[in-house]
Parts: C-alpha cells; sequence; structure tokens
C-alpha cells in the first residue's frame, strides 16, 4: 500500500543519495534507483587493476566552501575519510622554467588570498594591485549590480575591470577554468562571482583542496544507502526508467522500468541530467514550457588523461599549464603522499571545455597531453610510460554560459508532486557536487513541506 512519506528518486548520484539521506532521516521510505551497474551517477571512481589506484572518472576536487557536501560526507559517516590541503599553493607554469606560485599565507581570510596575490611572480606590480582592485569591484557589482553581472561572460567581465592580457592568460581565466569547467568567453560572470565570494573571499578554510582518501564512489554511496535502508527504503542500480505514468489529477501515480515492474509512491524526485528527464516524462508533460526549454540547456565535455610513469615527475601536487590545451595537472602520489613501488609517478590531466578535442582519439588525446606534459616539464621527457588511461565525459556538466544559467529549472515542477535534483538545478552555483548536494537537500525539503502540507 502506497503512503504518504513514500518516495521514489530516479538518479543515485549525489544529489540523489542526499536527498535520499535527507528524506530518510525525517522518516521517509526511500526507493532510489539508479540505471547503471552501481551507485554514483557522474562522480564515481573506479579501482585500476593493474595498480591498485582508484581513478577518478574526471577530477573531481571539493572545497572548504563545500558546506553542504562535508555536512553529507559526515552524516554518512566519510568525514575521516577526506584529506584538507588547508594552505592552498598551486604552481603555474608559463613555459619550461618560468614558474610561479599561488600559496595562501597563514592570515584570516580574505587576507590569506590577498597575500597569495601579492606574491605571484607571473604579474608584475602594477597587476597584482590592478587584480586586488579588479577583485574588490567584482565583490561589489555581486553585491549591488548582479543584474549587470548576469548579463556578462568573464570575458566581458574582465575587459570591464581593464584588465591586461598577461593577467587574464595567467590568473582571472585559469581561475574560471578551473571552477566553472569552460572558457572564459562563454561562461558566466555571475557564476564565477559567486564562486569567488565562496571559496576565496571568505575564511581561509573555505578555500581549502578537499579530497578523498578513497575512490569517489567509496566516501558517499555505501554510507546513504544504509542509512536509506535503515527506514526500509532501499537503492537499486541496473533499475532502468522507462516512463513516469500519470494518476489522477494529473500527478505521477508510478513509475515504470524496462523489465516491467511498475513502483508506485506519493513524491517523486528525477535526480538525473535534463536529456534522461526528457525521455521519461509523461509525453503531455514534454510540450509544456518549463519542461520543453530543459531542451535548450548545453553541456560541456570534460577530458581526463590519467598517466603512470616509472619515476615521479615533478613535486609539486598541483600545477596549472598556461597557453596549452591541457589545462591543469594532478599529482596524485604528492596529493595523497602515496609512494607507489612499480609506479612511482602518477599523474592526472583535466581538459574543461574540451569541445573541440573531445572527438578526437585516446591515442591523440594522450600525445597532445605528453607534448604538453614535455613542452612545461622538460625533466618529464626522462621518464618512461607506464600506463595511461584516457576517460572522456563528453556530457560532463550543464554549460555555465548565459543562456544555460538562465533556463535552469526551480526545484518544483508543474507536476504537484514531481521534483528535479541535480547540479543543473538552479542553485546560484555552477554544476559541482556542491551544487548536486544543495539540489538534493532543496528536492528533500519541498518533499516533505508537501507532506506536510
Amino acid at each position: 500500500m502506497i503512503e504518504a512519506k513514500d518516495v521514489v528518486i530516479i538518479g543515485a548520484g549525489f544529489a540523489g543519495l542526499s536527498a535520499g539521506v535527507a528524506l530518510a532521516d525525517k522518516g521517509f521510505r526511500v526507493a532510489v534507483l539508479e540505471r547503471k551497474p552501481m551507485p554514483g551517477g557522474r562522480a564515481y571512481s573506479f579501482a585500476d587493476s593493474d595498480t591498485g589506484d582508484f581513478v577518478d572518472n574526471g577530477q573531481h576536487v571539493l572545497m572548504g566552501c563545500y558546506r553542504a557536501t562535508l555536512d553529507f560526507v559526515e552524516r554518512v559517516g566519510s568525514r575521516d575519510k577526506l584529506v584538507f590541503h588547508l594552505d592552498l599553493e598551486i604552481e603555474m607554469l608559463d613555459g619550461p622554467g618560468k614558474s610561479a606560485t599561488v600559496r595562501t599565507a597563514r592570515l584570516p581570510g580574505p587576507l590569506h588570498m590577498a597575500a597569495a596575490l601579492m606574491r605571484y611572480k607571473h604579474l608584475n606590480f602594477r597587476e597584482r594591485i590592478s587584480a586586488m582592485r579588479a577583485g574588490m569591484k567584482l565583490l561589489a557589482m555581486h553585491r549591488h549590480d548582479y543584474a549587470s553581472l548576469s548579463r556578462l561572460t568573464v570575458a566581458d567581465l574582465v575587459d570591464k575591470l581593464s584588465q591586461s592580457q598577461r593577467t587574464r592568460e595567467t590568473f582571472w581565466y585559469p581561475i574560471a577554468i578551473a571552477t566553472l569547467n569552460d572558457e572564459p568567453t562563454v561562461s558566466s560572470a555571475a557564476l564565477f562571482a559567486e564562486v569567488l565570494k565562496r571559496a576565496f573571499f571568505g575564511r581561509r578554510a573555505d578555500s581549502a583542496f578537499v579530497y578523498p582518501k578513497v575512490g569517489l564512489s567509496e566516501l558517499y554511496c555505501k554510507g546513504a544507502s544504509e542509512i536509506i535502508e535503515q527506514t526500509g527504503g532501499f537503492v537499486e542500480p541496473r533499475a532502468i526508467v522507462e516512463a513516469l505514468e500519470l494518476g489522477e489529477g494529473g500527478r505521477i501515480a508510478s513509475v515504470r522500468l524496462r523489465d516491467g515492474r511498475r513502483l508506485g509512491a506519493s513524491n517523486f524526485i528525477a535526480a538525473v541530467p535534463p536529456h534522461h528527464l526528457l525521455r521519461f516524462l509523461p509525453e503531455n508533460a514534454v510540450g509544456d514550457p518549463f519542461f520543453a526549454r530543459l531542451a535548450d540547456l548545453s553541456t560541456s565535455p570534460i577530458v581526463c588523461v590519467h598517466a603512470w610513469f616509472d619515476r615521479p615527475v615533478t613535486d609539486s601536487a598541483f600545477v596549472g599549464f598556461i597557453g596549452t590545451p591541457t589545462q591543469w595537472l594532478f599529482n596524485k602520489r604528492r596529493i595523497f603522499d602515496l609512494h607507489g613501488e612499480s609506479h612511482p609517478g602518477y599523474l592526472s590531466f583535466v581538459i574543461s571545455g574540451a569541445r573541440k578535442i573531445v572527438d578526437n582519439s585516446n591515442d591523440e588525446l594522450l600525445e597532445m597531453v605528453l607534448g604538453d606534459l614535455h613542452r612545461m616539464v622538460p625533466a618529464s621527457r626522462e621518464a618512461k610510460l607506464i600506463k595511461a588511461l584516457v576517460l572522456k565525459e563528453k556530457q560532463a556538466t550543464m554549460a555555465p554560459d548565459l543562456r544555460s544559467h538562465e533556463l535552469r529549472p526551480r526545484t518544483d515542477t508543474p507536476i504537484a508532486n514531481l521534483f528535479l535534483a541535480g547540479d543543473w538545478i538552479q542553485t546560484g552555483l555552477p554544476a559541482t557536487i556542491e551544487s548536486a548536494v544543495i539540489s538534493g537537500n532543496n528536492a528533500a525539503a519541498a518533499v516533505a513541506a508537501r507532506v506536510g502540507g
């Protein structure tokens, strides 16, 4: 018998599982359905059989300002599985031997970031002062002129702030690409300002880089599933939803699965990307303007290359490449302070907004990344490549462009008992893990409010 506190959640990524845990904590009975063989959605890791390393499907970095995510991880019992790098330290390479480091000072925020900027050697003194003034103007626009900010791209914004080409290429653009996962010429300045405010203009702890010691899936999937099961719910992988079926009053009555089963509930949360949602919506709902505009949301691809070498290649934990297709290098051995005996050099390379190259072959992508590495770190030519993996996420995130940001939907929908969650829902943040968890919490609160009403 279907009860008021029965909820079906479609999608078992951060959004779906955070919604499930929040509802379970309120006494709801939750069924979480995941089409893939295991929970985790688009944020997952897997164990590499040859090396024993956990491989991230794309380099997912948490930050100290991800408060909803950190609360969720603590709730599922995994806070001790996180590594916190409180002192932000990123080496930026503008060619061989042309290195400068963004290193925060041990000062209260935001003075810690001001000190980092003033010591950044890729900029001269005048450019550093100009960048600092630009940051203050950006915050003022965020507070007092958000409407104007929302009409600008990041490239438009730095034009308005009179930043030099050198300052853009070595400072503003790398930050924008890292936080928004796309090119500054298309990315929303409003989203950029929100990220900067939360991550770099607040507490010193907010700018910390945070990594899981375990595979990303292990970090949250098991603990979340156990909490959901404690209130009579379940998380079921390989459960492919074919359709949402309407019942009385235009509300959703059940989901129909590919294996023919039907699962009824009083409320439903769709925590999947928009192109999946549009496939199983009731036919008469797809034409509703609320849902129709979801087809116009753009996505941004990410390419991640994992490479194992016979020796360490760099002593730095995080390295940014300036002026190359490859944008970021993550030194996994240094980040986790782990030293593999057979593969002492384990590096992960990230290219965001990779529209122009995502369809290249894996061999072409590997050759390009290694070429960028050898150009920036000439000593790497002496290292022998043992193994490499090329991972492509063609629809990794919602694109942070102006149009897509404007089209992002709210949590509630025209169907009274259907709610949305996902990193692409309107949270005021770009499509990040934090946005996904916030959306899951919001969807759970909306369901609880409806039942309470």
